[in-house]
């Protein structure tokens, strides 16, 4: 019905059948061109004791299947009743010639009778136990050959893939495992005789990670998928929302690197062929050559280490490095550099004729990590980056290994794009890039969303969940947390984090390391991973999954930047909405049958 649906969003026929369905459907009958009966039944409701009885059904015709020793062919009609199986005689009258021409998914209404199936042929269920005899057919209304996808499609996922759907909880226990929840006060659990106690909440869910990973663990659901609804009480930005849609994935026995299941479900989810493979690139990679963990790989302006140019021993944990905007080959790019002032601890520098020998020597960056460099080096890095008067360099210094989602030349390089896209000086191309990021480091200091839980202790990149690379184990447990990256993947379309993922930790000794050695979790921290524990101490399979954001996706589909577009009812980037005035305070009354008193201001 959906794909239906989507029809309807198209700009209206000149006629009511383009000229070449009008020349292909001239010869059958059409609703547009006579009065038609009612249907008698819908295509659920026929059984055994009809047999014999003439009927008339209506709906969608799904294809043929073909019994070529009895010169008979079967077709199934639907509606939103069910399902029932026609049966076409090849050999008498002209039912088949007509049925063969009408498009999957056109509307028909069918004038037969019910046969009873043989014994050996019936099936569970009412219309299983029969079949209509078509004899005769009116078409209703043909289908474009070319829909944008069957309503079949919708299943394509656990029919082909093995994938079972499963309802989540909403409703979980608040844990130190991400961003800041939303609590839920339980007034039923908070008093008791009436009387209002201490105050307990649910966490409303950030993602269904703990209920999905047990269901893998339980042996009883092998590939799990759900539209899940998230909660987060994050700051606003154009690509957040307080509440949003993920298309979530988890699997067993999933090895890193051996990801065709995984590239099979994103094909299918997408509803589109995308290639077979998709670019591989590390974090580290990533953040050296374009500054950010999602790079925008559809334009160059690519980042330059300079440091390796330099015949002086620079220090090991600094690095100098520029994106030069070339005015011969980057024409779409060099005005709105120059356009653009640097911010933070970039510089811009307007290359001339009478610069180009002291540029490095004089910036302020170089001086800064380099008081020593000499003309050579000038002259080595000008060779080295073939500079050209009328070229523009933007410089920066930054620690070595990179943290973080970006660096300073990476949001450089992303408004010198937007500047000249807005401006219409450069036409990106229409082919999506897609990317996968690999190889994150599994802790950090730097997520200031994680800042309220960490308290200024390591905190997990992704979630606690994700396992280390094997390369990094022994890393891992000599305490050397900087060093360890995990098993974690971003799938990025065109600049955007359109999922996110990893093989989890199913050893239970690692993962209580991690809570503990790690993470420096206390006891209480720990209880609402316990569940989780214990399951992996019963023999967990190796597994991993990965979560797909429905809202990025459509808002790339519907060419808008901000998922505040594609959403109904969008929170301002406050977290308020507007329409119905939430979030908003409730009578000191309400309050007190949660146990929860009200602060009042000296």
């Amino acid at each position: 019905m959906f794909c239906r649906l989507l029809r309807s969003t198209h700009p209206p026929a000149r006629s009511l059948f383009p000229d070449a369905l009008a020349r292909q459907y001239s010869k059958l009958p059409s609703a547009l061109s006579a009065p038609y009966p009612s249907r008698t039944h819908t295509c659920g409701s026929l059984s055994a004791s009809d047999a014999g009885l003439k009927v008339i059904l209506m709906g969608w015709i799904l294809p043929e299947r073909k019994m070529k020793t009895i010169n008979k062919s079967f077709y199934h009609l639907k509606d939103s009743f069910g399902m029932t199986q026609l049966l076409v005689d090849h050999v008498h009258g002209d039912c088949w010639a007509e049925l063969s021409q009408i498009p999957v998914e056109s509307t028909v209404l069918i004038e037969g009778t019910v046969l009873l199936r043989p014994v050996e042929a019936r099936k569970p269920g009412n219309t299983g136990t029969i079949d209509v005899n078509v004899e005769k057919v009116t078409l209703l209304n043909p289908a474009d050959e070319n829909l944008p996808f069957l309503p079949s499609n919708t299943h394509n996922l656990a029919s082909f893939s093995g994938f079972t759907e499963v309802e989540t909880p909403v409703l979980l226990r608040s844990s130190p495992e991400g961003a800041r929840e939303f609590l839920v006060p339980a007034r039923s659990l908070s008093t008791l005789n009436g009387v209002a106690t201490s105050p307990v909440f649910y966490a409303l869910s950030q993602s269904p990670q703990q209920p999905k990973q047990l269901l893998i663990c339980s042996g009883g659901v092998d590939k799990y998928f759900q539209i899940a609804k998230c909660f987060r009480d994050e700051d606003g930005r154009k690509d957040r929302q307080p509440e949003f849609t993920q298309v979530d994935l988890e699997m067993a026995f999933v090895s890193w690197g051996k990801n065709q299941e995984l590239n099979s479900a994103v094909n299918l989810t997408a509803g589109e062929s995308l290639p077979a493979t998709f670019d591989v690139m590390t974090y580290h990679e990533a953040m050296t050559r374009f500054g950010s963990d999602k790079p925008d790989t559809r334009f160059g302006l690519e980042i330059i280490n300079i440091s390796d140019f330099l015949s002086i021993s620079y220090p090991s944990d600094f690095v100098l490095e520029c994106i030069v905007v070339r005015k011969s080959s980057d024409p779409g790019f060099i005005k709105s550099s120059k356009a653009l002032e640097p911010e933070g601890n970039t510089e811009r520098i307007a290359l001339t004729e009478s610069t180009r020998a002291t540029w490095l020597l004089g910036s302020r960056s170089a001086s800064h990590v380099y008081p020593d460099l000499s003309p050579t080096d000038q002259t080595t890095v000008n060779k080295a980056l073939n500079l050209k008067a009328g070229d523009d360099i933007w410089l920066s210094c930054r620690p070595r290994n990179p943290t973080g989602g970006s660096t300073a030349l990476g949001r450089a390089r992303l408004q010198i794009f937007d500047l000249a896209q807005n401006r219409g000086e450069f036409i990106v191309t229409k082919d999506p890039h897609f990317l996968w990021i690999t190889e994150f480091p599994l802790f950090t200091r730097d997520d200031v969303d994680k800042d309220h839980l960490a308290h200024g202790r390591w905190s997990s990149s992704h979630h606690p969940f994700t396992a280390p690379m094997w390369q990094d184990i022994d890393a891992l447990y000599r305490g050397e947390v900087e060093k360890v990256r995990g098993q974690h993947y971003d799938l990025v379309l065109n600049g955007v984090e359109i999922g996110g993922g990893s093989v989890r930790v199913h050893d239970a000794a690692m993962q209580e390391y991690i809570f503990t050695n790690v993470l420096g979790l206390t006891e209480e921290e720990r209880l609402p991973f316990r569940q989780l524990v214990h399951a992996l101490q019963c023999g967990a399979p190796p597994h991993g999954g990965i979560a797909l954001g429905l809202d990025r996706i459509m808002a790339i589909l519907c060419k808008t930047q901000s998922i505040r577009d594609v959403i109904a009812f969008p929170k301002t980037a406050s977290g308020t909405d507007l329409l119905f005035k939430s979030p908003a305070g409730v009578k000191d009354q309400v309050l007190a049958e949660y146990g929860i008193q009200p602060k009042v201001n000296p």
